[in-house]
């Protein structure tokens, strides 16, 4: 069973922070509505989208996922609802016309057993039960915010009643209530999530050998395959983003899990370029036929002589598991003999080693990983050095973050948070920054959680360089899940290089901007003595 009542309360707990002293000891009411089928416009067909039907907040909450279904919580400090909230469901009815067409929601009975709540009902009844909160004096009722169109509406007379009541109702304060708790994963949360990551990861690794094994020709179809019957799975070899896109759901469909937590991204040649690449519509790149020329299906299973010329294929895909989401990017040689160009291994071998731990504030890692990136360019030869011939102190490590060019290479953040949604509780992951800021504002423009770790974060972490200013060097992006606190990545898949946080206790704050300097010293020794050895190798 879905532990709804240690979300509820934890939730409370952020609420009552938010609150005056005065205030804290009142009672305080939750209305949450989740989220209805959506349809095809002005049509009776059901959407088919790739992710979960529920609204995240909604589930947090009860665990519910049961489409027009209402939420009803009550909380106060100091009484027996401190600890045992009142948590109350309300589900649609059974309508007997509708039996034919869809699957019906679960009975009443069937729902108490499933879900833990205090009670279940119908939504007819609803606003009667919200009217009998009057008899809560000084209660406040927090809603999400009502100007919001992401967020399910909640019934048109509900204020009404509320106002009736003489109720005080708010939704200022929810929201960010509902990220801060849900910014940092219990034990159950976190197996949910490695769940996802593990089955993503084998849909990563099924793609894989797919695509090598078509392109050393060594997939052999049967008599009539593709012209007088279609391809068997066994048959099946990647030319398109769409072969991969379908490889990699159906990988993950069999092993359960019904929905994909975005859109999946399969983005080959210079596509790998853009970060957001779903539409999957395109095939690869033929040699010698130019890179956007996209005419030539059919060569692998044809025996053509024709070959791939040296790209990558992209693969950003992650699937959901009773809706906590999962996010892998892994890049794949295509051409070239399956193998990555002396090139991009050597942009790969890039990634430094962080070491994590709880306090550390994340825009000095972000910093970090700026620096880090500018003394591989200078290594590597993309960037002059001081040293080279007619240069000079323009070129240094300094100067050149000055000069703000590494965000063309790194164009948004290390890391984002993930949970129910991708990139999950974005007011709690970037609050409001004041103060001195390290580096120049444009290091941490998108994606980018500005906050300390705290223990129990899921946090997603991203190796990438843009190839856009050296068309010649193709894109390589990581990515990979790591919980704060933990000794190894959230999932069936290994990192890039780096290590996992070492355990410790929570400190600071979201909204603090002080950065902890003890941490930041470590983390900079740790970067430099990986710097070192890695040159010590290269020698």
């Amino acid at each position: 069973m879905y532990l709804a009542q240690v979300h509820v309360i934890k939730t409370f707990r952020k609420l009552e922070e938010q609150l005056y002293v005065s205030e804290q000891n009142k009672p305080m009411i939750v209305v949450l509505a989740g989220a209805d089928t959506p349809f095809r416009h002005d049509t009776d067909r059901e959407m088919l989208f790739p992710t979960a039907p529920q609204e995240s907040n909604f589930y947090y909450l009860s665990g519910c996922t049961v489409p027009s279904s209402f939420l009803l919580l009550t909380f106060q400090s100091g009484t027996s609802l401190e600890h045992n909230p009142d948590i109350q469901l309300f589900i649609p009815k059974t309508e007997p016309a509708d039996l034919m067409w869809s699957v019906p929601p679960p009975s009443l009975e069937e729902a108490a057993r499933a879900y833990q709540v205090t009670r279940v009902a119908h939504p007819d009844t609803f606003i009667d039960t919200a009217g009998e909160l009057k008899a809560l004096a000084d209660a406040s009722v927090h809603v999400l915010p009502f100007d919001s169109s992401p967020f399910p509406a909640l019934p048109q007379n509900l204020a009404r009643t509320v106002s009736k009541a003489n109720i005080t109702i708010t939704d200022r304060l929810l929201l960010p209530a509902l990220h801060r708790a849900r910014l940092t994963k219990d034990a159950t949360e976190i197996d949910e999530i490695r769940r996802a990551n593990t089955i993503s990861s084998r849909a990563h690794e099924v793609v894989m050998p797919v695509l090598g094994q078509g392109v050393r020709r060594t997939i052999v179809p049967g008599k009539g395959a593709g012209v007088d019957r279609p391809l068997l799975p066994g048959e099946w070899m990647i030319e398109k983003e769409a072969e991969a896109e379908a490889l990699f759901i159906s990988s993950c469909r069999l092993e359960g899990a019904v929905h994909q937590a975005y859109l999946p991204i399969m983005a080959a040649s210079t596509r790998a370029l853009t970060l957001h690449h779903c539409c999957n519509d395109c095939e690869f790149a033929w040699g010698p036929i130019k890179p956007h020329d996209q005419h030539n299906h059919g060569y692998l299973g044809h025996n053509d002589e024709m070959r791939f010329i040296p790209q990558v294929l992209l693969i950003d895909a992650g699937c959901e598991w009773n809706c906590h989401a999962s996010d892998i990017t892994r890049t794949m040689p295509v051409g070239n003999g399956g193998k990555v160009t002396p090139e991009a291994r050597a942009i790969c071998e890039l990634a430094a080693m962080v070491i994590l731990k709880p306090g550390m504030h994340w825009d000095a890692v972000q910093l970090l990983c700026h620096r880090t990136l500018m003394r591989g360019f200078h290594r590597l030869g993309i960037f002059y050095t001081p040293e080279s011939p007619g240069s000079g102190s323009w070129n240094a490590e300094e100067a050149i973050l000055a000069s703000r060019v590494s965000t063309a290479f790194f164009p948004h953040g290390l890391w984002h948070s993930l949970g129910l949604d991708v990139h999950d509780v974005p007011s709690a992951s970037a609050p409001a920054i004041t103060g001195a800021v390290l580096g120049h504002a444009s290091f941490y423009t998108y994606l980018l959680p500005r906050l300390p770790l705290e223990e129990g974060m899921i946090v997603v972490l991203s190796y990438e360089a843009d190839r856009r200013r050296r068309a010649s060097l193709p894109d390589m992006r990581r990515a990979y899940v790591l919980c704060v606190g933990e000794r190894a990545p959230v999932g069936h898949h290994d990192p890039p290089g780096g290590t996992a946080s070492t355990r410790g206790s929570p400190r600071g704050s979201g909204g603090s901007r002080k950065v902890d300097a003890d941490a930041d010293v470590e983390l900079l020794e740790a970067v430099d003595a990986a710097e070192t050895n890695n040159a010590t190798d290269e020698e």
